[in-house]
């Protein structure tokens, strides 16, 4: 295989296999600009046209990655002691959350930040949507920089060469009617006029920086109906249309609170006084009645599911076979960070779906006149994919125009050996211990090789510096 070629140059590269949406071409083609999008995708050279870099393996676009709380990665395996509480789930895991929350500067949230773009970058992510709400100083004080930790978030961005969303959230409330708690104070902005004004301060060091600008609403519980009605506004003024994100309905204690403080239930009511549409992400979205379910699935909005997060804090399965049927659109994120990785979500997701209904296989589509379509692995890739609108119209493809995020599995690896272009994507998804992920390419350049991270090293010990200041 050839090395990688030098950052930023435009360059054709041929690939044993690539997969598109109609099939894998076998051989595939990109040529890409110098600025890391694609120029073209083809299943030869053209006549004069010469391969800088030649690969074996399987080439398939970059995974999105629609919800993540960065500064959690280092919680991840610090909660799992059963709680005396009556119940242990969210609602008790997010005491040790806070107490972190409570204690992280802006130089940790960089390292830790980086570390877990790292981690997502090695096992097939390429963007990341954070939905981002450690905004101020411990005890709600403000930094001289409005912007100082969405900032840090970008930074780590940098370091680790991820595809970045930041979404400032507003956040306002400890529940409905309930004015926040101390511990919450980082997260909370006084007023939505003063949210307003950190998105604006934002738009233009973002841009600068690579990064995309969206907005997040934390939920109807921490944001009241004139508070999103306001925050929508100061959105739709922002100068490049921000996708909007929201978590809803992740519990069932928190569906009884916004049916009794709003009278419907959290995404029947945001589909009766919003109206969800394309811009639209709602995160989570795991106790869903019939008609919410049927409504989301036609609003064009995207569900946002975390597999590991949900299973590990309890939180229920989403209904996805019948919201597939429906015609509804989903995506993945890795939200607390309890597993980083493409294959470790969609297992989850698969497996606890397979769990519920009782059978193999559940989002097979035997009237879709496509083989590819009976094949878990493969569905579950693509229609993973589909929900990279969370990012607005920048969705993740290897066609003319987009960013270049491409990941390239070995074949040699013990989960692939033997396998085909058939089967390639379910045993990458479905089996074996080890991440079959070989190479990452992100927005042109390979910051993944042989497996691991290019700057692996010097981002692993700044997370380690990190935590021990904050875990002693």
């Amino acid at each position: 295989m050839s090395a990688p070629g030098p950052v930023g140059a435009g360059r054709t590269i041929r690939f044993q296999h690539l997969w598109t949406p109609a099939g894998w071409l076998s051989p595939g083609v990109l040529v890409l600009d110098a600025a890391g999008r694609v120029v073209s995708v083809g299943s030869r050279l053209e006549p004069g046209q010469v391969a800088q870099e030649s690969w074996r393996g399987y080439a398939v676009p970059g995974m999105p990655n629609t919800h993540s709380h960065a500064f959690q990665r280092a919680l991840a395996g610090r909660t799992e002691a059963g709680s005396p509480e009556s119940e242990d789930n969210l609602w008790t895991w997010r005491h040790a959350m806070y107490r972190l929350a409570g204690r992280i500067g802006p130089a940790h949230l960089e390292a830790i930040a980086a570390f877990a773009y790292m981690e997502m970058l090695e096992h097939g992510f390429t963007r990341v949507a954070e939905f981002h709400y450690l905004h101020h100083a411990p005890g709600g004080q403000r930094y001289a920089e409005r912007g100082e930790m969405s900032l840090r978030l970008a930074a780590a961005a940098g370091a680790s060469g991820i595809g970045l969303m930041v979404l400032p959230t507003l956040y306002a409330h400890a529940g409905i009617g309930l004015p926040p708690a101390e511990q919450q104070l980082r997260f909370v902005h006084r007023e939505v006029s003063e949210f307003a004004r950190l998105l604006q301060a934002l738009e233009q060091p973002l841009a600068q920086a690579g990064a995309q600008l969206g907005v997040a609403l934390h939920s109807l519980r921490a944001v009241a109906p004139a508070e999103l009605r306001e925050a929508l506004a100061a959105a739709a003024g922002l100068r490049r249309p921000a996708p909007l994100h929201i978590h809803v309905s992740e519990t069932r204690h928190e569906v009884a609170e916004v049916e009794a403080g709003l009278g419907a239930r959290p995404v029947q009511w945001l589909l009766d006084q919003v109206g969800l549409d394309h811009r639209w992400t709602l995160v989570h979205a795991t106790h869903l009645s019939e008609s919410e379910r049927r409504g989301l699935a036609a609003s064009g909005a995207v569900a946002s599911l975390c597999p590991m997060t949900e299973a590990m804090l309890g939180d229920g399965l989403f209904p996805l076979v019948a919201y597939q049927q429906e015609g509804g659109i989903w995506a993945i994120g890795t939200d607390s960070h309890y597993a980083s990785g493409v294959a470790a979500e969609l297992r989850m997701l698969e497996c606890g779906q397979r769990l519920a209904h009782a059978r193999r296989n559940v989002l097979a589509d035997p009237t879709a006149g496509d083989a590819r379509a009976l094949r878990s692995g493969e569905r579950l890739f693509a229609l993973a994919l589909a929900g990279s609108r969370s990012f607005g119209e920048s969705g993740a493809a290897l066609a003319p125009g987009h960013r270049a995020d491409l990941v390239l599995l070995d074949p040699d690896s013990p989960a692939l050996v033997g396998h085909d272009t058939t089967t390639a994507l379910d045993a990458w998804l479905l089996s074996g211990a080890a991440d079959a992920v070989q190479q990452v390419m992100s927005a042109g350049v390979w910051v993944v090789k042989d497996g691991r991270h290019v700057a692996r090293a010097s981002l692993t010990r700044a997370y380690a510096r990190a935590l021990h200041e904050l875990f002693g």
